[in-house]
Formats: C-alpha cells, structure tokens, sequence
C-alpha cells in the first residue's frame, strides 16, 4: 500500500488546508470587525460570517451522512434481485476491547470463510478485494479485515499498537468467524505485510486454519528494505536519474525510526512500484487508489482515516519488523503453507520466499508462480489467483 503515499498525501493535506482555510477565515473575520466600524463594513462581514458557519454546517452534515449510509453492495443475481443465501455487510466487532471493522461478502453464507489480510501495517483494502476478487464471493464468504490503525478502524489508535496486538486481534477475530459461521476452520490470505501476518496467526492457533496463503510474501523485513533500497538505487543509476540518486543518499539505507520512516521508505517503494507499473511482463498493472478510497465502504471520515493510516501506522509499527525473519523465528508451522508469487515482484524479492520455503516445515508447502504479475498477484492475475485459492480447497476437501 505503501505505493499510494505520494497521492494520498496530498489529498490529505488538502483535505487540512480546507479545514484550516475555514478557521482562519472566521479567525480574520472577528478581528477585521473589532477594527471596523463602518455599518457597511460590519454587513459585509456579518453575511461571509454567516457563509462560513452555514459551510461549515454542511460539511458536518455531509460528513455524518456519509457515516450513516456508508455501506457495502448488496450481492445481486443476473436480474438485479438480492441473492437469498447471500450476505453483505459491514460490521463492527469488540476484539480485545477495541472496535474494529470487518466487510462480509458471499453468494452463500454456508460456503467456507476467507480471511484477507491487507498490506500495510496501516492498509484498508476492502474495496480493492470487492473489485478485483468478486469471483471468490460465488465460492467463499470473503470477509476483509481493516486492522487496528488503518482505515475504518484507524480509531484504535496507532501510537499503542505493537504487533502482538494485531496477532492477538486477528486470533480473536478467527474465533468470533468460526463461531459465527459454525465453522472449525477458516483459509487466511494475507498480502504483504499481511501475508506475515497469516503466518504469525497460523503458527499461534493452526487448529484455527485449512491453509495460509500468502501473496508479495515478506519474510525477513530489513533485509527485504535494503535490497529494495539497493534495487531502486540500481535503477536510479541505469536511468540516470541523479535527483532519486540524491534524495536516496541523503536518506541513508534502512532501518529507518522516528517521524519520516515513511517517507523514507516510500522514496524506494514508491519507486519500485512505478519501475513495475512500467513493465509489460506484469498485466493490469496495481491499484486503482481512486475508485478504492471513493467506494461505497468508506465515509468522509473513513476516507481521511484510509490516507492516516497508511501514513501515520505504517511510521509507528513498520520498524517494529525490522528484527523480525521469518526463517529463523517460524520455521514450523501445522498449517498447508502456499505461497503466490509474482514473477517480477521487486518490491518483495522472492529469493527470501524461496529460502523461507526450503527450510519450513508444514504439511504441505508449495510456490505458486504468477508470470504476468508483480507485487500483486491477487490485482495483476485474479482469475489465476482465484482458480488456485479453489484448487486448494479442493485439496482441503471443504
């Protein structure tokens, strides 16, 4: 997720300098009418007064709304009519005492559960998983998790989280799934950082899980940070672009802490999303930010909070992984582990996928390569993605 920061900031400083302009206007308006006397003056500044406040009603009234009717699209057959076994919804859930968000979304409430984990830490991608795997509604219950700090839970607050806080939610939030839906087991897909975080959960409780499947599969953090920061160096050089070049020394290599991780970090990731954007091999080429944060799921202030968390989560809980290898600290899990990788994934090197798979213990363990595809295969080939997730519950035999 970490590839939109550029646009998402700026729409989030704009968002600010509307809201400060408001302010600063009334501001200046009470201080020109102490200094005015004149009855003309004074009418003047009593109507923008009055255009301001009646703005800034509007605004608040919009804003709440957008909470009200916030939402997520109704699941239809071919003649517009509301599938009976259906189920469509967003709903809040107490997990350890912090209220977060869930999308829900399947032709079947019967058929099994899947769990997406999103990237991040701090990534909302519930609209992205309507949009891109609508297929897997017709075969799973999809349910989309936005985590503490990131979108519609960005409440939870992002200055307390640690990563066993979200091992800890994600486990609470398996047990309420499985007793919701009567089930024992339930798949996780995780990506990204989320494809860490699937592992993390099934280690813990693999009682809980049929299968892990990670995707853009991340296994040991910083040396995943300085190869990237090597490979858009690289990059820089064979372009000659000597303002990246610059920008890059004078960031320094990872790890990075303090207030500007991400936008450090965002200066190599951003980079190596582009260069893949770019690259012919990789089919329907990443995220439709746009059409994501303007979907029906997300209010005015989910919006906003969609922009916070990436930013502002991903600076406190990022360095957080820095000591964290997958090979050394999960090298057994009771899960079936699969791994979908994208051929031309730089963002992700899948060279550490590959060693992490050589010395894991599971099951069953195996890679699934995607040709066509970069960091995201779930976006760049979703038929392959989803004809596989079923080739694995057929395995499964649930």
């Amino acid at each position: 997720m970490v590839e939109t920061i550029i646009f998402l900031g700026l729409f989030g400083c704009m968002l600010i300098l509307v809201v400060a302009e408001i302010f600063l206007g009334i501001s200046w308006l009470l201080r020109k009418r102490k200094k005015s006397s004149s009855i003309k003056n004074r009418g003047r500044l009593k109507r923008n007064a009055i255009l301001l406040i009646v703005t800034v009603i509007l605004m608040g009234g919009l804003m709440l709304y957008s909470q009200i009717t916030v939402s997520t699209p109704k699941i239809k057959d071919k003649n517009g009519k509301i599938m009976d076994h259906s189920i469509a919804k967003l709903e809040s859930v107490d997990l350890n005492n912090r209220r977060e968000w869930i999308s829900i979304r399947g032709q079947d409430k019967e058929n099994p559960v899947l769990l997406f984990l999103a990237g991040g830490p701090g990534g909302s991608q519930m609209a992205a998983v309507r949009h891109e795997l609508s297929e897997l509604e017709k075969h799973f219950v999809v349910v989309v998790w936005d985590q503490p700090g990131s979108g519609k839970s960005f409440s939870v607050g992002n200055e307390k989280l640690t990563v066993d806080t979200y091992i800890k939610d994600g486990l609470a939030l398996t047990e309420y799934l499985r007793k919701q839906f009567d089930q024992d087991k339930i798949y996780l897909v995780g990506e990204s950082w989320g494809s860490a975080l699937g592992v993390f959960l099934a280690s813990e409780s693999p009682n809980y899980y049929h299968a892990v499947i990670g995707t853009g599969q991340m296994v040991d953090f910083l040396e995943t940070e300085n190869l990237d920061y090597d490979k858009a160096f690289e990059i820089a050089e064979e372009k000659g672009d000597t303002d990246k070049i610059k920008k890059l020394k004078e960031n320094g290599r990872p790890p990075y802490f303090g207030s500007d991780v991400t936008w450090k970090s965002a200066e190599y990731l951003n980079y190596l999303s582009s260069y893949m954007s770019s690259n012919p091999e990789i089919q329907n080429g990443g995220y439709h930010t746009f059409r994501d944060i303007f979907s029906s799921e997300y209010s005015i202030i989910d919006k906003i909070n969609y922009l916070r968390g990436i930013v502002t989560t991903f600076n406190h809980v990022y360095p957080q992984l820095y000591d964290m290898d997958l090979r050394r600290d999960y090298s057994s899990i009771n899960v079936p582990v699969y791994f979908f990788l994208g051929r031309h994934d730089i963002n992700a090197p899948t060279s550490l996928a590959e060693d992490y798979l050589n010395i894991l213990e599971a099951p069953h363990k195996e890679i699934v390569w995607y040709e066509y595809s970069g960091h995201s295969p779930w976006i760049n080939e979703s038929d392959k993605f989803v004809s596989e997730l079923l080739s694995i519950r057929n395995k499964a035999g649930v």
